[in-house]
């Protein structure tokens, strides 16, 4: 699919345990509809010229091989929790083909994170073979990756500041249970928001569907994709039945063109 201005594909749309979940025998888990299998959410973003990922998650190698992803430009980080940059490692097969360091975007949370744990790709003498990152450090301030400007939005995980995006008149938001006045209304005027829905009981780091949905609706967004799915939220279909046109659960390999 070609899309006028940007390709939105998403390569997981499930929470940090995936599904199905390991061990688990529930109806969700045990579902033989595709849509109902979600690698770790991430997505991958496309121009004419330009692409990048959101978060490189422990499926990363394999999302970037089942959507045949030959050329990276850069890595975007929200947040620095293992589910959202455990695969970081395999940044390495676009080093060797670009023969180039990749750009890799993350607040100064994530970049510490970063560093600790990948630490063998910032000594002094590198082992042959390691990541070869460019890290850049980004606040709240807007900055571009090639031709694709980017609107960084504070979100908070709990007590966690979380990095969400805008690109344009898309918006997408991971891992947050809150959101401050001054910043939603960054977010106001996008055509299509990707909100994260853990699950309808209420938790403490993410939004429940209901209090998506409610904020969706104060947002005034007219198309809202829902990403971070738990098993415990239900099959895909039955959800989907529950919802009104203007809201949709994301599945993996969705692709929102702009």
């Amino acid at each position: 699919m070609k899309c006028p201005a940007l390709n939105i594909q998403f390569l997981g749309t499930g929470t940090s345990t995936g599904i199905p979940m390991i061990g688990c025998s529930c109806a969700v888990c045990s579902s033989t509809d595709p849509k109902d299998n979600r690698l770790r959410s991430s997505i991958l973003v496309s121009s004419a010229n330009t692409s990048f990922v959101i978060d490189t998650t422990p499926d990363f190698r394999y999302q970037m091989l089942r959507t045949n992803t030959k050329k990276l430009d850069a890595v975007l980080y929200t947040h620095p929790h293992k589910d959202h940059m455990a695969g970081l490692d395999d940044i390495r097969a676009f080093n060797f083909f670009s023969e180039s360091s990749m750009k890799v975007y993350a607040n100064s949370l994530t970049e510490e994170a970063i560093r600790r744990d990948f630490y063998y790709a910032f000594g002094d003498a590198k082992y042959p073979g390691v990541p070869d990152i460019n890290l850049i450090t980004i606040d709240t301030t807007p900055f571009s990756i090639g031709d694709i400007p980017i609107i960084p939005i504070e979100v908070f995980h709990h007590k966690m500041p979380v990095l969400g995006f805008r690109f344009g008149n898309f918006t997408y938001i991971t891992d947050a249970n809150r959101i401050a006045e001054e910043e939603k209304e960054k977010i106001k005027g996008s055509e299509v928001l990707v909100l994260n829905a853990l699950r309808k009981e209420k938790h403490i780091s993410h939004f429940t569907i209901g209090e998506a949905i409610e904020l969706a609706r104060e947002l005034a967004i007219p198309k809202v994709y829902f990403t971070h799915i738990s098993h415990q939220l239900g099959k895909d279909a039955d959800i989907n039945k529950e919802l009104s046109a203007q809201f949709q659960l994301a599945h993996d390999g969705l692709i929102v063109c702009l």
